[in-house]
């Protein structure tokens, strides 16, 4: 084979990988909106990140230990002072 023949060999297998990861990722976009009908079960109080009070504090403790750092829940800002 000659160079020519072989760039493209080349080119195409290039081409090719490239559409077979296009078309791949293509269909992994996540769906932006939620169903009208799935709302109701996003609104429901079992999936509120907030209702178990000790829960929250026991997770906060473990994230709080592992960071070495404290507070900063529901506060603006991203510690720079600039809120």
């Amino acid at each position: 084979m000659n160079t020519c023949t072989t760039q493209r060999i080349k080119k195409s297998w290039r081409l090719s990988l490239f559409a077979l990861t296009a078309i791949t990722f293509g269909g992994c976009s996540p769906k932006p909106t939620v169903n009208i009908l799935q709302r109701g079960y996003l609104a429901d109080y079992i999936m509120r990140p907030d209702r178990d009070k000790l829960a929250v504090k026991m997770n906060d403790h473990a994230f709080y230990s592992r960071e070495a750092s404290r507070g900063g829940r529901g506060a603006g800002g991203g510690g720079c002072g600039c809120n």
